[in-house]
């Protein structure tokens, strides 16, 4: 589990997450609405829906483009329990809550 949480708000340009993805060297960021967790957003979720799309980087926003309710874990789930979920839904990131916090 890498540590730290990295969130926009679903209003947030696009641009505004890309650039913090770049800012923090990382390719995902949650999208949250105070403390609920409405969608992830991926550097390829970017590139793949959006821009490939046509969409305007600068005013379409990371609710639009995000996965909604993402596969998430919790802190105490097993690595095979996490793999399975990832195989199952055909992801590569999973989201880790406690509570339905992001940790």
């Amino acid at each position: 589990m890498t540590p730290g949480v990295v969130a926009v708000r679903p209003d947030a340009s696009l641009v505004e997450a890309a650039r913090l993805m770049r800012a923090q060297d990382i390719g995902d960021v949650l999208v949250a609405d105070g403390q609920d967790v409405v969608g992830m957003l991926t550097d390829r979720d970017i590139t793949v829906r959006a821009v490939a799309e046509g969409a305007d980087p600068l005013t379409t926003s990371a609710g639009a483009v995000c996965t909604p309710d993402p596969v998430v874990v919790g802190p105490g789930d097993s690595v095979s329990a996490a793999a399975a979920l990832m195989r199952e839904h055909a992801v590569r990131r999973l989201r880790v809550l406690e509570g339905g916090v992001p940790v």
